[in-house]
Order: C-alpha cells, then sequence, then structure tokens
C-alpha cells in the first residue's frame, strides 16, 4: 500500500521513497497466477485531440493555458506494444541487450552540480529488465513476449528512459506534466478525469476490489480502458475517461511525464496506481524518482 506524503503548500510527493518502500525493483509480484481475460473494447493504437486552451493546474487551480492543440494515447501503452517495441528496435540496432537489461542510448541532462543532483550523461542507459521477477514481458530466445493474460495491461517495470526511448522510436514524446494534467482535467478543474468524486467504478486503486485483486497482495493492474461502463463477472464499471476521451489517467499506474526540469535529475508521474488510495488519485497528485527506477506500479503513454 503506498503511503503519499506531502510536502505542506506545494503538493509534491516524496514518492521516490515510498515506490522504494512499497513497489521497488526488488518488489514480490502482485500474483503469479495468471489474470481472468477481458475484452475492453477500447483501442490502445487509438489517439485523442487535446484543444489549445486555458485550464487549472495543481491543487490551487492555477490557471495556465496551452496555445497548440495536441494528440495523447488513449490508453497507456500495452505489454503487447512495448514487446514489439522491444523486438523491433533491437533488430535494427536502435537499442542493445546488456546484463542488466535493455539498454539504450540517452543525450544527458544539464549538469549544474546543485544540492543533491545527480549527473545523467550521455551514454546507454537502462529501459527494460530482462528477466526480473515483476515483468510482464520475458525473453524467450531471441524474442520478448507477453506472460499470457497480461497482453492488453498496461506496461509496466519501463524505466524513464525505456519510455522516452518508446515515444522517440515512433516520433512522439512522453507528456509534460502540463499536458498530462490539460488532458485528465479538461478545462473546468475537476478533481478526477470523470468529475469531483472517485468510486470503486471509476478506477483501479487501493482495495477498489476489481476482478484482478487477490487476497493478501496489493492488488495488479488492469487491462486499458477496463473503467468504460462494462460489466466484468459481475463487476460494474462507470465510463470514466478525461473530458478528452482518454482513459486511466488516474489509477491503474503512476504515468511518467516528459520534463526535464534545471538543478533536479528526478522526473515526475502523474495519476496515481493500483497501489494508492483513491484520494491519491486526484489529477494534481505528483510523484516522483530517478529516471533509472522501474516498478510494477509505473507505466507511461505518449502524444504527438
Amino acid at each position: 500500500m503506498t503511503r503519499l506524503h506531502f510536502h505542506s503548500g506545494k503538493m509534491i510527493l516524496f514518492g521516490l521513497l515510498v515506490l522504494l518502500l512499497v513497489a521497488g525493483c526488488n518488489a514480490q509480484p502482485a500474483t503469479t497466477e495468471p489474470p481472468p481475460v477481458f475484452d475492453t473494447g477500447i483501442d490502445p493504437n487509438a489517439w485523442a485531440q487535446v484543444p489549445a486552451g486555458s485550464f487549472f493546474m495543481g491543487l490551487h487551480n492555477h490557471e495556465k493555458t496551452i496555445d497548440y492543440d495536441f494528440e495523447m494515447m488513449v490508453t497507456d501503452v500495452t505489454n503487447e506494444q512495448f514487446a514489439a517495441f522491444l523486438n523491433d528496435a533491437i533488430a535494427d540496432g536502435s537499442i542493445t541487450l546488456g546484463e542488466e537489461g535493455v539498454l539504450g542510448y540517452y543525450p544527458g541532462d544539464k549538469f549544474s552540480g546543485y544540492k543533491h543532483e545527480k549527473e545523467i550523461k550521455a551514454g546507454d542507459w537502462l529501459l527494460f529488465p530482462v528477466d526480473h521477477p515483476d515483468a510482464r514481458i520475458q525473453k524467450e530466445g531471441d524474442t520478448f513476449v507477453v506472460k499470457p493474460g497480461y497482453e492488453n495491461h498496461p506496461a509496466t517495470m519501463v524505466t524513464w528512459f525505456g519510455a522516452w526511448a518508446y515515444c522517440r522510436y515512433y516520433g512522439w514524446r512522453l507528456p509534460l506534466e502540463e499536458e498530462w494534467e490539460k488532458a485528465a482535467r479538461g478545462p473546468d478543474g475537476r478533481a478526477f478525469p470523470w468529475g469531483n468524486d472517485v468510486d470503486k467504478s471509476n478506477a483501479n486503486y487501493y482495495k477498489s476490489h476489481d476482478p484482478f485483486e487477490r487476497p493478501n497482495t496489493v492488488g495488479d493492474t488492469t487491462p486499458v480502458g477496463f473503467y468504460n461502463g462494462k460489466i466484468y463477472n459481475g463487476f460494474q464499471t462507470m465510463n470514466s475517461p478525461s473530458p478528452y476521451g482518454l482513459y486511466d489517467m488516474a489509477g491503474n499506474v503512476w504515468q511518467w511525464t516528459g520534463g526535464v526540469y534545471e538543478k533536479t535529475h528526478l522526473r515526475y508521474l502523474k495519476g496515481g496506481s493500483f497501489m494508492d488510495y483513491a484520494y491519491n488519485l486526484r489529477s494534481w497528485t505528483r510523484n516522483s524518482a530517478t529516471p533509472e527506477y522501474f516498478s510494477i506500479a509505473v507505466g507511461f503513454r505518449c502524444v504527438r
């Protein structure tokens, strides 16, 4: 269970320590049993347009404006999509396989030597850990394959470098925090993508009692687009997209954002996960981790 700690007045989550304690690189998988399989009917290859305009950002609803239209993936990147990327990019030499996992080149960040700042140099960085027990994508011979039942679940155990590399490979990019929050909240300042209240029928969070929860576990991911109004084995969901038609912008997995900020090497995540309490799924909630971090509770989506 993820316990979030808020910095007074700024709503900045010290998520690195929290995630490392709760769902870190050595965390046990949520379950070893194959998950139930449901077709949500939501296309993970679909994109939604987010129009230019003003919106409210953060706990205190500061008005901001994005002066351009952009498109964002309707769902998180799935295991099936990420496995296809690994296979294609390794085959064409864009990424490589090293001892610790899949590696890819990153051009590095500006380094100012600020207190607690870690230098991110140009070079090969870990994108995805191979043969990790928590990974839903595994290597069989020369091919990456998805564990049965997890094909349409969000790709997890992907570092920020891995998310950045995936988006870049297809000519896209990770969303900036302000792009992500506008896409999640729309122009009216709502707390959650669907409105101002949250219920177990809206999203996958801690003890939301979805069909993927198992006894004595913190839960598991749900298929992308799961909360779309359908009934799954008697579990009623409410259609819960953002105002622009984006699914899973709250709960299921934290989502990497693409901003690189001065005087810090940390990257920021939005949206909450299946390990978090419902109130931590609010769209202004912010979490952080180092760019080489990976977890069963972290995924991503791209913009273009």
